[in-house]
């Protein structure tokens, strides 16, 4: 095999038909590929509507299940399966291009010195988005567009990307071990931060990537995700992972921290807080949403480290 593909999946048997046609009808003749479907312990048609896809393409889709419920246990899983040399990741609301695998292994193959992958993933929305849903508050929705030219990601230059369209060489696992389990997205939580977290790894052990602009993938957006409350909650989860992480270039302050928060968040929430306030009095709604996503990822990270603080065990 040249690339093996793995999707997690929890719940979604849906979505999950249409991305695993995509993937079934690439347009890579001379790629031999497989597809690892990892069933996260799903109670819906999944494992039957797999097995049944798989019946009639067996040489090319696998099914698989993990009991321990997390997207990191599911890919973990995958991984294990796997048996090329490049592991692709995407997922069960995502529909890749017809080239994709193609451009993966033409990707790796033109650059022999890297150890990850990644590129565009675009939205098809179910209607047109509410005037606060800026190109600034994509972060939700796990799009990504960096535009048209390719560049490199690494310690120098720390861009993230993401699993619904990334792809590693098998010896980035070999240098610094799977995805961690605690930054990991669990059944339908969100705001998780398990790419950025095993690119740290990575950035650190002296690896780079790619951003290759011509590997695209369209994810399918769903209603709730075009709402302000979803939007509120990731930002408040997304907080909470942060705290979690621990990363250096989050915590660098040069006025130390106040109860375990640096004192740069303080002052940002301030800034927020203000602008929010300008915003409503000059009637700037997409401005102030955003000001008050700002406020409320600072609310799920100081929760999180005050908590720690004052030794009560993190939520």
């Amino acid at each position: 095999m040249d690339v093996s593909i793995v999707i997690s999946t929890y719940n979604r048997c849906g979505l999950l038909e249409g991305a695993l046609q995509a993937l079934l009808s690439q347009t890579a003749a001379d790629v031999a590929y497989e597809i690892l479907v990892v069933d996260n312990n799903s109670t819906d048609q999944t494992r039957s509507a797999v097995q049944a896809l798989a019946m009639r393409n067996q040489q090319k889709l696998k099914y698989l299940f993990e009991p321990k419920q997390g997207l990191s246990y599911g890919r973990n899983t995958g991984i294990a399966s796997a048996t090329a040399s490049i592991i692709a990741f995407t997922d069960d609301d995502v529909r890749v291009s017809a080239d994709w695998v193609r451009r993966i292994k033409a990707g790796f193959e033109a650059n022999p010195d890297i150890d990850f992958l990644g590129g565009k993933v675009v939205p098809r929305l179910p209607a047109e988005p509410p005037p606060w849903l800026t190109r600034e508050n994509w972060s939700p929705l796990a799009l990504l567009d960096y535009g048209e030219h390719p560049f490199y990601v690494d310690s120098g230059r720390q861009l993230c990307l993401i699993g619904a369209n990334f792809a590693f060489r098998r010896r980035a696992f070999e240098k610094v071990g799977l995805f961690k389990a605690d930054f990991q997205r669990v059944k339908d939580g969100i705001g998780s931060l398990e790419d950025h977290e095993i690119l740290l790894r990575l950035w650190r052990a002296g690896s780079k990537g790619l951003y290759a602009p011509e590997l695209v993938v369209t994810a399918e957006i769903e209603p709730e995700r075009m709402e302000k409350q979803y939007h509120r909650k990731w930002h408040v989860s997304h907080g909470r992972f942060y705290a979690a992480l621990h990363s250096e270039e989050v915590e660098r302050s040069k006025l130390g921290k106040f109860f375990g928060v640096p004192a740069h968040f303080y002052r940002q929430a301030l800034n927020d807080l203000a602008g929010w306030i300008r915003a409503r009095i000059s009637n700037q709604p997409a401005e102030a949403f955003t000001r008050e996503l700002g406020l409320r990822y600072f609310s799920g990270f100081a929760m999180r480290r005050w908590r720690e603080f004052f030794g009560f065990r993190p939520e």
